[in-house]
């Protein structure tokens, strides 16, 4: 055991007063960037994480509208993907740095507007994503029994909004509208065993309706055709080894790719020879797995949706003009429709056409036609201290990785523009708090998060799941108040 003299001890005591009161100082100086995200989605902490590594005494608060954090990790990632969930480990770090903070239950825009967000802080990043999702503006689309893909997910992931969404599943066929990531993404949950499902984070209550579904086959139709598929090869790979599933790829589709796969970059390489092999020439396993298969899942191409068609106030089918693609590109060829049409049969439709940001608040310059804040490397147009970092500044594309690529460069931007003395040093979260106060708003912190946290865990315990997810933000609010 080492001693350490009584006059060390002393001296060494005082310098841990001494060294923990600078610590302290540094972390609460008012003269020290202070900065607001708004958004605690991948973007948010991505950005959130740069600017804390990039500068010493810099803080950063988090504001998000729901009670819970994380966003679209939450509440968009597929609740058979638990691995892609991991990154929720780091974003929790991030929160418990001492220099970050998290507000839930605050919806700027509305409890606070970004002009009074802007007068108490150096800067405002906007990382709140892209709520919104694009229209096919065909007659029959309004028919209850058309969904979005965006609330399907949301509904099977406990998104409070879309918690309890008529979902129509008393139909053998759904048509999905769309050949991405989030098309598979739904289509495979229409498709799995629902005891494999039962495993996973997936709402009780998605988990009960899908127990009673009649879906058995499922159509993904796109405008284009397989060298132009926005699918990644790990999906397509889980769609072809999907228990009790097997795949109908017409042959006529992908006769000729061969030709070309020499020319084609790698990753989409890779997946074009999957749909080549998997269609033309699949494995001795595959062709086993798929003969006993009920159920099945489609791929079309060239087909651009014209009309929803309904009889008796049901679906009945889709109707759709069929494409010629057009282009020297040939990865990136054009649609054009022809007036030959082709009707195919379902009672339900699911529309992934893609999402779109939409206005914050008014004081915020926003494109509607694009559906993103006009900006320039994250800097907002027009602006001197608001930024944007994620889908609602670049549009929803990429996956995580790209968003978290995108984040450490707006917070890069962010550094740059703090240590050439374009922004104003601004450290005023207590007025915002007193605000909110005054708005009668209930807060969320962080630690009133890890309580809502561990309420759904035991609760998915007891259920034999890694978690129950609380769907009522009341509850929420309730269960964080204790």
């Amino acid at each position: 055991m080492l001693l350490i003299p009584c006059v060390g001890r002393c001296l060494l005591s005082r310098w841990v007063r001494v060294s923990r009161r600078r610590r302290l100082s540094t972390c609460t100086d008012s003269s020290a960037p202070h900065v607001c995200i708004v958004g605690s989605g991948p973007a948010g902490f991505y950005t959130a994480q740069q600017l804390l590594k990039g500068h010493p005494s810099l803080r950063v608060d988090i504001f998000e509208r729901l009670p819970v954090p994380f966003g679209l990790v939450r509440y968009g990632v597929a609740p058979d993907h638990p691995e892609v969930k991991n990154v929720i480990n780091t974003f929790t770090q991030t929160s418990k740095n001492e220099r970050c903070s998290f507000f839930g239950n605050v919806t700027v825009g509305r409890d606070i507007s970004v002009q009074e967000l802007k007068r108490h802080y150096t800067a405002v990043v906007l990382s709140y994503g892209a709520d919104d999702d694009r229209k096919l503006r065909i007659p029959g689309e309004d028919h209850p029994h058309v969904l979005s893909a965006r609330n399907f997910v949301g509904w099977y992931n406990g998104l409070p909004e879309d918690a309890y969404l008529n979902v129509h599943l008393d139909t053998d066929t759904a048509v999905v509208l769309g050949h991405g990531n989030v098309a598979l993404d739904v289509a495979r949950i229409l498709l799995t065993p629902v005891d494999l499902l039962a495993k996973t984070d997936i709402t009780q209550h998605s988990l009960e309706v899908l127990r009673g579904s009649r879906v058995r086959r499922v159509v993904l139709v796109g405008r284009r055709g397989p060298l132009q598929v926005a699918f990644t090869i790990k999906e397509l790979r889980e769609m072809t080894k999907l228990p009790g599933t097997r795949p109908l790829l017409h042959h006529a589709d992908y006769d000729g790719l061969q030709k070309v796969l020499d020319d084609i970059p790698r990753p989409r390489k890779r997946l074009t020879e999957l749909l080549y092999k998997a269609a033309l020439s699949p494995s001795e396993d595959d062709t086993k797995l798929w003969k006993t298969a009920d159920r099945e899942w489609e791929l079309r191409f060239r087909l651009s949706p014209i009309e929803v068609l309904t009889r008796a106030h049901k679906i009945t089918g889709v109707k759709f003009a069929v494409n010629n693609l057009e282009g020297d590109d040939i990865f990136n060829q054009r649609a054009v429709m022809t007036s030959e049409t082709e009707t195919i049969e379902c009672g339900l439709v699911l529309r992934s056409i893609g999402y779109k940001g939409r206005p914050i608040d008014p004081a915020v310059p926003f494109d509607t036609r694009a559906g993103i804040i006009p900006n320039r490397e994250g800097r907002v147009t027009g602006e001197t201290c608001l930024y944007c970092s994620g889908w609602v500044g670049r549009g929803p594309v990429g996956v995580i990785n790209n968003t978290m690529a995108d984040g450490f460069e707006v917070g890069k931007t962010m550094l740059k523009d703090i240590q050439s003395g374009l922004l104003t040093i601004k450290s005023q979260r207590q007025a915002i708090m007193d605000l909110l106060k005054q708005r009668g708003i209930q807060v969320v912190k962080f630690k009133d998060w890890e309580t809502i946290d561990k309420y759904e865990t035991q609760l998915g315990e007891k259920l034999g799941k890694p978690r129950e997810k609380e769907t009522s933000v009341e509850n929420m609010l309730r269960i964080a108040a204790q």
